[in-house]
């Protein structure tokens, strides 16, 4: 399995998504990845530009939810949709990252599946055998 990525597994009605890395930064920012992942073909994107995106949490739990809920409000109010995602500060209540990505383009870019909201229900920030592990289901 390689050292960082993410994927999708089947929810009734909703998406879970399964993400992992040598950190837990790495891990939330792969997870910000699937997110974009589903609502765009990011190979379609191009690293234009940048947004910065910032999140609180009463728990690592709760900050994952707020982080995924954060960069859905930046893809939502601006149109932007991220191909990289770079955490630059995380600890368990506080979480700070950069997306690098363009304005959605819709004469080049194939949207997916609209997503509402990340959701509290069975979110896991967890370490494996030295891997850090997040899952948590997103609203379609």
């Amino acid at each position: 399995m390689d050292e960082a990525g993410y994927e999708y597994f089947d929810v009734e009605a909703d998406v879970g998504i399964r993400a992992w890395g040598p950190t837990r930064a790495r891990a939330f920012a792969k997870a910000a990845e699937a997110v974009f992942g589903l609502l765009v073909s990011v190979e379609d994107v191009e690293v234009r530009e940048s947004r910065e995106a910032r999140a609180q949490g009463d728990s690592p739990e709760g900050l994952l939810v707020n982080w995924i809920n954060e960069c859905l409000y930046v893809h939502e109010i601006e149109g932007f949709v991220a191909r990289r995602v770079e955490m630059t500060a995380l600890d368990d209540r506080f979480a700070h990252g950069v997306l690098h990505g363009e304005e959605i383009a819709p004469a080049r870019h194939r949207l997916g599946t609209i997503v509402k909201a990340a959701t509290a229900h069975g979110v896991v920030v967890a370490v494996h055998d030295d891997r850090h592990e997040v899952r948590l289901i997103v609203d379609v």
